[in-house]
């Protein structure tokens, strides 16, 4: 690998950490328990499909599981660790394979809102597993209304973060 591939595998290993990192710490300043599902609400989804709209599917997914693992794991959700690798996961790597090489406002929404779908899906899934059948469908709308508040969040904020990469690799920051 010459010098210029190494630098940019480091650079887009250090954007993949940089995110899922800022995925967690977003995810558990801004949370809201739900008791009757045995989970949360939180900003995940904006971390994940910031990561699948802005870096693709690969990187998305990885954003998408471990941010979802960890976050689970820290917050005292241990068993959600496992589906959250999968299901955000999975979101990650739908979103961004939805999206990849279109750039309109239309592809973007409709990204989002299959990778969200996705999650909801993956959750009522697993709460189902967990508890029960009825656990899963409380958890439906809550698990709709975070899909919702992060691709809110995430949408605007895309093109945002493209041009500031753009950017720093214009004026050489990436060196």
């Amino acid at each position: 690998m010459n010098n210029m591939a190494n630098r940019l595998a480091v650079r887009d290993l250090t954007m993949t950490a940089m995110l899922i990192a800022c995925t967690v710490v977003i995810s558990r300043v801004f949370i809201i328990p739900i008791p009757l599902t045995h989970g949360n609400v939180n900003l995940s989804d904006a971390g994940v499909f910031i990561g699948a709209l802005c870096l693709g599917p690969k990187k998305g997914g990885v954003i998408g599981a471990l941010s979802g693992f960890l976050l689970d794991l820290i917050s005292g959700y241990a068993q959600y660790m496992f589906f959250s690798l999968i299901v955000h996961g999975l979101e990650g790597v739908i979103t961004g394979w939805l999206f990849q090489n279109r750039n309109s406002l239309r592809a973007k929404i409709l990204s989002v809102i299959a990778g969200g779908l996705l999650m909801v899906l993956g959750y009522f899934i697993a709460d189902s597993l967990l508890y029960s059948r009825a656990t899963g469908l409380i958890g439906v709308p809550t698990n709709l209304f975070q899909g919702f508040i992060g691709g809110l969040v995430a949408i605007p904020l895309v093109p945002v973060i493209d041009k500031v990469r753009r950017r720093m690799e214009h004026v050489g920051l990436d060196h």
